[in-house]
């Protein structure tokens, strides 16, 4: 059983997640189970015309019959069993099979979170996939964890230039506890031994300076940082990223991050605050040639009586003055602490 494997990832300190669909295994439609608890059947409460868009395992749960609320209270009371700390429901921030109503599965929402709440341990809920509704983000707010905000993202520029405008979008929704999930990171080697994404075996598509541009933007926004490469054969730049302190520390402890507007339109500018209140600046050039910034001509006035301007990437001091000036490389980013 699950048992075991969550009491071996607990006893090294790591936490205990798993993914599912939403809804009710058509099989145990087809094969009209007893529902635990209840004198109804899976055939009862399934939606049969609720399905999956790219996964034909599942039926959606009509939620408006008896047993409905009953079956996925069992459903989490047997995850609360097996240890599981996070779980990430799939096909449920946005429904495929209503394109003009993406969020058809708002009720099936309501009712996880309550059989989470019922269940006797804390677990984190994720849905998927994006991009989850912004009209919606109250509902989300109040019923998950996190939640896809974007479809899937993989190593191209034009997604990770298109995230610039969900982030200025979904940012007043980030607070302790509920984050908007911007996805997982494409870094390090990512296929192998299989073709996907045109190739058979492969390391991200992102330049250095990408890869250095996304992690600042996930990290300024607060997005759950996920590694979506294979760990085993992690590479020596991929692991300098994942592990600059001071710039997770941003991800984990920073607050209050908002797009600032600037004036030149290959620019984008984020302030942030670290727990100590210390105001930082990214600093991100979506051009294609390197860009010369002088930054006291775009950050607010008053923070020109701070004397230092710490790099976050490079842990390096040095003299906030009106002459500082520092290079962005085409689609690179620069993360500055001032002190």
């Amino acid at each position: 059983g699950f048992r075991p494997i969550a009491d071996k990832i607990h006893a090294m300190g790591l936490k205990f997640g798993i993914h599912i669909l939403r809804g009710i295994p058509r099989q145990a439609v087809h094969r009209n189970c007893k529902l635990l608890g209840t004198d109804k059947t899976a055939r009862e409460i399934a939606h049969p015309f609720s399905v999956c868009a790219w996964n034909t395992d599942m039926y959606g749960v009509d939620t408006e019959k008896d047993g409905a609320q009953a079956y996925y209270d069992s459903l989490f009371a047997l995850y609360a069993e097996w240890g599981v700390d996070f779980v990430k429901v799939d096909d449920i921030a946005n429904t495929e099979f209503k394109p003009h109503e993406p969020y058809s599965a708002r009720t099936e929402i309501e009712m996880i979170r309550r059989a989470i709440d019922r269940c006797g341990r804390e677990m984190v809920l994720s849905l998927s996939p994006g991009p989850a509704p912004l009209a919606f983000a109250d509902h989300l707010s109040q019923n998950a964890d996190m939640w896809r905000m974007t479809g899937d993202f993989w190593d191209r520029w034009d997604k990770l230039y298109a995230m610039f405008a969900r982030c200025a979008q979904w940012y007043p929704y980030v607070k302790d506890g509920v984050y908007p999930d911007c996805d997982m990171l494409p870094l390090g080697r990512l296929c192998k031994n299989a073709p996907y994404c045109g190739a058979q075996n492969r390391m991200t598509n992102f330049t250095k300076d990408e890869q250095r541009t996304m992690l600042t933007l996930w990290c300024v926004f607060r997005s759950p940082l996920f590694l979506g490469g294979e760990l085993r054969e992690t590479d020596a730049f991929t692991l300098s990223l994942l592990t600059n302190r001071e710039v997770l520390a941003l991800n984990q402890y920073g607050h209050g991050a908002h797009p600032l507007e600037l004036a030149d339109a290959d620019l984008r500018l984020w302030e942030t605050f670290t727990a100590e209140n210390a105001p930082v600046f990214a600093v991100f050039n979506v051009s294609d040639c390197e860009k010369t910034v002088r930054l006291c001509e775009i950050l607010p006035a008053e923070y020109a009586a701070y004397p230092v301007a710490r790099d976050l990437w490079a842990h390096t001091d040095c003299a906030y003055t009106k002459d500082f000036q520092v290079l962005v490389p085409p689609h690179g980013a620069v993360l500055y602490l001032l002190k």
